[in-house]
């Protein structure tokens, strides 16, 4: 019995339509291939009919520079997918995603003081479930400290 992915892939491939696979493939390497900083600003999007690999950028001013080093990206990415590489890349701005929670820089904030723990716990003490209460009031205290925090200069 054959798998259902193969059947369909050949469909698409005879319509005309690029392997999703490769696009898989390359939005895998892509963190790696073209570095953080690059990752954040721009990132693949679609493949068209003839394999151009199109990569949204949050600026214009991305698109531009990333386009002038195309080849250099290329070849970052023919390191890491070799004959799967795309055959040439086009950047336009357009939505880039989110860096993920463990992309992001973690703030080091304090622990909370006595007096943040004094007002957690009076905003805390209308609630009549003690479980939900001391949830409330610990992040009520966390919170009052990184307030506290980011007006510290």
């Amino acid at each position: 019995m054959e798998r259902l992915d193969g059947s369909v892939r050949r469909a698409l491939r005879s319509a005309g339509v690029p392997d999703a696979g490769v696009l898989a493939a390359v939005t895998a390497a892509w963190p790696a291939a073209v570095g953080s900083a690059i990752a954040r600003a721009a990132w693949p999007q679609r493949l068209a009919r003839d394999g151009t690999l199109h990569v949204t950028t949050i600026s214009s001013t991305w698109a531009f520079e990333l386009g002038r080093m195309e080849g250099e990206v290329r070849a970052k990415l023919s390191a890491s997918l070799g004959d799967a590489t795309p055959p040439s890349l086009r950047f336009a701005p357009g939505p880039v995603p989110s860096p993920g929670a463990e992309e992001r820089p973690r703030r080091e904030v304090a622990p909370p003081s006595p007096e943040d723990g004094v007002r957690a716990a009076s905003l805390s003490a209308a609630i009549d479930d003690p479980e939900l209460r001391e949830a409330v009031r610990r992040a009520a205290a966390a919170s009052l400290a990184a307030a506290r925090a980011d007006r510290a200069v």
